[in-house]
C-alpha cells in the first residue's frame, strides 16, 4: 500500500499568498501527495498575553507575543480559497488544520478537503473534537504529548460525535460510543492517528517509533507519523515499520524569519524524503521469503555445483580426489549431493571442471 506523503507547509508561508504558492509549487514538485496549511484565527487560538514555546522564541526572539507571532501568520478566507484553486490547477492535494471552530466552519464551507488534520495540541479539546466528528469527515488525529489513555478518550469523543447530534450528558455518554459496535466501526471507517514527538526539532532518543505498533495494536486503525525531527531518516524508517501516513515540515529557505522554518526540510531535501519513501515501499516487496526473477539469473552464477576435479574416464569412480565443488555458471548438483556421489562410477567420460551427474 502506498504510504500517504504529506508536505507541512504549515505557516512557513510567513502570512503571505505569493509564498504559500510556491511553498505548493515545491511540494508537487518533490512528489507528495498533499500540501497541508494551518488555519486559525489568533484572536480564538491563543490569549494575548500568551508566553511563546521555548523552541519559538529561539527562532523568532521574545520581543513580541504569542498572539502577535500568530496574528502575522494568519490567511484570510480569500487568501484560502485562491490557495485552493491553486492547488487545484497544480494538481496536488490541498489540507488545512483547523486550529478553532471559526478555521473548522471556513473550511468544511468552502472546501472539498479528504479528511480533517487533528493538530495534537487539540487531542484534549473534547467540544472541538465533538464539532469535527459532525463534519462527518475523516480525520487524522496527531498524538504529541498525549498518554494511550488521552488518545482513547479522544477516540470516544469522535465516536460519539460521529454517531450522534444530542448534547452529551457527561463522559460516559462518549465511552458508551466508543463500545458499542457502531462506534468501533465508525473509528475503523474514519479515523486515522499519527505519532508524534511535539519539539522543534524533536530529538531522535525521544521518537520511539515502536509506539506506532502499540497504538495499532490497541486501536486497530491505521497508524502513521507525523515527524519533527531533523533531516529525512526517521521518516524513512516510520515507512520501513509500517506508518500508513507521513508528515514532515518544508519551507523554501532553512534561514526565512519566523517559528518553524529551522526545523523544516529545504526543497531538495522534500524531494529526497519523498524519493526514499517511494524506494522502501519497493524494497518493502513481500512477506514471502524466495529468490526473485533476477536472483533466479545470478543462482547459476553465483551458487556452486559438483564437478570433476580432473579428467573423469567413464566407468571411474567418484572418490574425494576427483570430484571439485565450484562455481560451473550453470545448474548442476548441488554439494549437498557429494556424499551421495563418492564411490559412484562415472557413466561417461567428464574434462575437467565439467559438471557432474549421478
Amino acid at each position: 500500500m502506498k504510504t500517504l506523503i504529506i508536505a507541512e507547509a504549515g505557516v512557513n508561508h510567513n502570512g503571505s499568498l505569493a509564498m504559500a504558492k510556491q511553498l505548493v509549487d515545491v511540494a508537487k514538485t518533490a512528489g507528495a501527495d498533499i500540501i497541508k496549511f494551518q488555519s486559525f484565527k489568533a484572536t480564538n487560538l491563543v490569549s494575548e498575553n500568551s508566553a511563546k514555546a521555548a523552541y519559538q522564541i529561539q527562532n523568532t526572539g521574545n520581543s513580541e507575543s504569542q498572539f502577535t507571532m500568530l496574528q502575522a501568520l494568519e490567511l484570510t478566507e480569500a487568501e484560502h480559497i485562491a490557495l485552493y484553486q491553486y492547488c487545484l490547477a497544480k494538481e496536488i492535494i490541498f489540507l488545512s488544520t483547523p486550529f478553532d471552530n471559526e478555521s473548522l466552519q471556513m473550511l468544511n464551507k468552502n472546501f472539498e478537503m479528504p479528511f480533517i488534520k487533528i493538530p495534537s495540541g487539540e487531542i484534549n479539546n473534547a467540544p472541538f473534537l465533538l464539532e469535527i466528528a459532525r463534519t462527518q469527515k475523516k480525520v487524522i488525529l496527531s498524538t504529541g504529548m498525549s498518554l494511550l489513555g488521552e488518545v482513547e478518550f479522544a477516540l470516544a469523543v469522535l465516536a460519539f460525535g460521529y454517531l450522534c447530534q444530542l448534547l452529551p450528558k457527561d463522559k460516559n455518554d462518549f465511552w458508551q460510543a466508543y463500545n458499542s459496535i457502531e462506534g468501533q466501526e465508525i473509528l475503523r471507517a474514519k479515523v486515522s492517528l499519527l505519532h508524534c514527538t511535539t519539539e522543534y526539532p524533536a530529538p531522535y532518543g525521544d521518537v520511539n517509533l515502536k509506539a506506532m505498533d502499540t497504538m495499532a495494536q490497541a486501536f486497530g486503525l491505521p497508524v502513521g507519523f507525523s515527524d519533527h525531527t531533523a533531516g529525512i531518516a526517521v521518516p524513512i524508517a516510520a515507512v520501513a515499520r509500517g506508518a500508513k501516513i507521513v508528515e514532515k515540515h518544508f519551507t523554501l529557505d532553512k534561514n526565512l524569519p519566523g517559528p518553524d522554518h529551522k526545523a523544516s526540510l529545504d526543497p531538495v531535501e522534500l524531494q529526497q524524503m519523498v524519493e526514499g519513501i517511494r524506494q522502501v515501499e519497493q524494497a518493502l516487496g513481500s512477506s514471502l521469503k524466495k529468490p526473485s526473477a533476477r536472483e533466479l539469473d545470478n543462482k547459476k552464477i553465483v551458487r556452486k555445483t559438483l564437478v570433476a576435479a580432473c579428467a573423469i574416464s567413464c566407468g571411474e569412480k567418484f572418490t574425494r580426489e576427483n570430484i571439485a565443488i565450484k562455481r560451473s555458471g550453470s545448474f548442476g548438483l548441488e554439494p549437498c549431493n557429494y556424499w551421495n556421489l563418492l564411490g559412484q562410477t562415472a557413466r561417461k567420460n567428464y574434462s575437467k571442471d565439467s559438471v557432474l551427474e549421478l
